[in-house]
């Protein structure tokens, strides 16, 4: 009889788990092999209002999102490519994890305990995104996928030995994406050293609510930054050091604006070294105690909008300058100038280089951590 029930109590938890409306889930599969041999995994998590993220573990990279609009009309929202192959033939930073160090480093230089050290240039005279050989570049290891009725999640992990890169110290890292049912997609950083280095991660997702497939502009979606200044840069974009008021500038999107706007604004100085936006806002001068809104953005066209939640200070906002039609994306189209924009919260830029950003130090002994929040919208609010 206790047999009989325990079976029938089974049977019941699988029947709720297969059902696509009780319940969120996670598939694996294969996305390639490196040239080295080493396979590559996919990995999707879904929940029960017909949203879903797939991760790769190729530069542990948002690789796809699915969001149905306000009629249940599903796309995909985040830029990428089809295949593996594609990935390696054009470092683009499309959807990965970046670091060591978010961002660019001035001289691919900084001084740390009185020693110097250079890190590999491969931004023009500067380091971006952790150098020729980032986070980007390397397979995670897939350390850990769980699901339960509220949340699907991934855990990846990757080592980075001393001195790759320049960089001191032996980094473990890890990344933990989460996609629950309230249609939030979080990304958890963590990091230990075994010596005094520098450690600031982010995601390069490349964001198009409209679809990344589709005719829409992201230049027609509407932003908010909720921040008063931002970081004006020098022609190789390295900030200044200066924090300006974005007030009567292109850059104050305190008030809803769309992109498109103002991003070719020839009168600012600023927007024709950036080619339109790629610079910081300074969301808050210090790290917060607490998660804080860095962004909303709108697509009038298909009703979908996101919020960006996030622990760090600052919030890279870059409109997509750089792509020139030489990349086809995953519909098969040609990602052109201003179809995506890129939301990167995180320390200031050339933090290292600059004490009166901040720090981002760590040493051995403490746990670098790094939380952030899209929360997404599919149009009208789901009551």
């Amino acid at each position: 009889m206790k047999r009989a029930l325990k079976s029938a109590c089974l049977a019941a938890v699988l029947c709720l788990t297969a059902h696509p409306a009780l319940a969120t889930g996670l598939s694996r599969s294969s996305f390639g092999t490196m040239p080295d041999g080493q396979r590559v995994e996919a990995i999707t998590l879904t929940n029960a209002h017909g949203v879903s993220a797939t991760i790769i573990s190729y530069g542990a990279a948002i690789q796809s999102v699915i969001l149905p609009d306000a009629k249940g009309r599903k796309a995909d929202i985040a830029l990428g490519h089809a295949t593996l192959g594609e990935y390696l033939a054009k470092r683009q930073f499309m959807g990965a994890s970046v670091g060591r160090v978010a961002n660019r480093i001035a001289g691919g230089k900084f001084t740390l305990d009185g020693r110097a050290y250079q890190v590999t240039r491969n931004d023009g005279p500067n380091a971006l995104h952790g150098g020729s050989g980032g986070f980007d570049t390397v397979v995670w290891q897939v350390v850990d996928t769980r699901s339960s009725p509220k949340a699907a999640e991934v855990k990846l992990r990757t080592v980075s030995p001393d001195g790759d890169q320049g960089f001191p110290g032996r980094i473990d890292a890890t990344v933990v994406y989460r996609l629950d049912e309230q249609d939030q997609l979080s990304i958890d950083y963590g990091a230990t050293t075994d010596r005094p280095t520098v450690v600031s991660l982010s995601n390069h997702a490349y964001w198009n609510l409209g679809g990344e497939g589709s005719s829409i502009s992201a230049m027609d979606h509407i932003l908010t930054i909720p921040a008063a200044s931002y970081s004006p840069v020098d022609a190789t974009l390295i900030p200044t050091g200066e924090f300006r008021s974005v007030a009567g500038t292109p850059f104050d999107f305190r008030t809803p604006h769309s992109i498109g706007e103002r991003v070719r604004t020839a009168a600012d100085a600023q927007i024709r070294i950036g080619r339109g936006y790629d610079h910081n806002w300074a969301i808050s001068r210090t790290p917060p105690r607490a998660m804080q809104r860095m962004a909303r953005v709108s697509d009038p066209h298909s009703g979908r909008s996101m919020e960006l939640w996030s622990d760090q200070p600052g919030l890279q906002f870059y409109s997509g300058n750089f792509l020139d039609a030489t990349t086809q994306g995953k519909s098969g189209g040609l990602y052109r100038q201003g179809d995506a924009i890129v939301l990167e919260p995180q320390a200031f830029p050339d933090t290292v280089n600059r004490p009166a950003f901040g720090s981002v130090r760590l040493d051995p002994g403490q746990t670098y951590s790094s939380h952030m929040v899209y929360k997404f919208q599919a149009g009208a609010p789901r009551r």
